[in-house]
């Protein structure tokens, strides 16, 4: 019988998948905003601030991941309502 592999669990995948989501989300938010100057200093933004975090190993530092989802989906919804005013 193989061994099992020492690769990510499901819950570092669904993590992972999480965080997806939530660069996505950032970038539908951010095509709601009318200034096309904001709208390219938040694309950029996003990018550059995900990509600051991107080389953080989800297995070995889940926590800290964690902690980080959690900050930008509260940043989310701090944009959403922005965006939301915005459109008014």
């Amino acid at each position: 019988m193989p061994a099992l592999s020492s690769g990510p669990s499901i819950r570092h995948f669904l993590l992972r998948q999480q965080v997806i989501k939530l660069y996505r989300d950032f970038f539908r938010i951010a095509r709601r905003m009318p200034d096309s100057t904001k709208r390219t200093e938040l694309t950029n933004w996003i990018r550059s601030d995900f990509r600051a975090y991107g080389n953080l190993d989800i297995v070995e530092q889940e926590e800290t991941v964690k902690a980080l989802l959690y900050s930008g989906q509260k940043m989310l919804r701090e944009l959403k309502q922005s965006a939301d005013l915005a459109e008014a």
